[in-house]
């Protein structure tokens, strides 16, 4: 099964804006991470945990508490590999790509409602 079978539709925003402001886009759109893109780039992104951590400053701009090294994946790859990169570099959100640009991303969740379609020695490492 390929990556583009099981993505999610992806929220990007500049990161300009605020935690407080990120918080409410995530809120709305019931998901847990934004992607960030600046000058059409991914600069980084934003999960709920990084949002925790800087819950003592909602003013601050998203850029200072974001990951700013981005694991991606083709939207090509197998889902085993998503999943190997995924474990790899201890990440829940892996945003996925066309080329440069950005069309979705998967969540450990997706993962899980696939498992049936994991190869099974991934699960014996």
């Amino acid at each position: 099964m390929r990556v583009k079978e099981i993505m999610n539709e992806t929220v990007a925003v500049p990161s300009d804006k605020s935690l407080k402001e990120a918080a409410k886009i995530m809120e709305e759109n019931e998901i847990g991470s934004l992607v960030i893109v600046d000058k059409n780039q991914i600069a980084g992104i934003i999960t709920e945990k990084d949002i925790i951590k800087g819950i003592s400053n909602l003013k601050d701009k998203i850029s200072k508490v974001m990951s700013k090294q981005i694991v991606v994946i083709d939207e090509s790859e197998n889902i085993d590999n998503a999943a190997e990169l995924m474990k790899q570099n201890k990440i829940k959100h892996l945003p996925v790509t066309r080329g440069e640009e950005i069309v979705g991303i998967i969540t450990t969740t997706d993962l899980i409602k696939h498992c049936d379609d994991l190869n099974e020695d991934f699960f014996l490492d």
